[in-house]
């Protein structure tokens, strides 16, 4: 798991770094490997956090 995803809890919001379309996501769970994220338009993913590295947004 990327050191970043490990600090990520439910409520944080990030961003995925490949898509910055989507907006700004919600953290709903983060349990091993599977970081769910709920985006504006695209609704809940499950996040392969040994692949992708989200980018916490702190200023909203």
């Amino acid at each position: 798991m990327n050191d970043l995803n490990a600090i990520l809890a439910p409520g944080m919001y990030v961003r995925h770094p490949d898509h910055p379309e989507w907006g700004v996501g919600q953290v709903q769970s983060n349990i091993g490997n599977k970081i769910t994220v709920n985006f504006p338009d695209q609704g809940k993913l499950v996040i392969d956090a040994g692949r992708i590295a989200l980018v916490p947004v702190f200023d909203l």
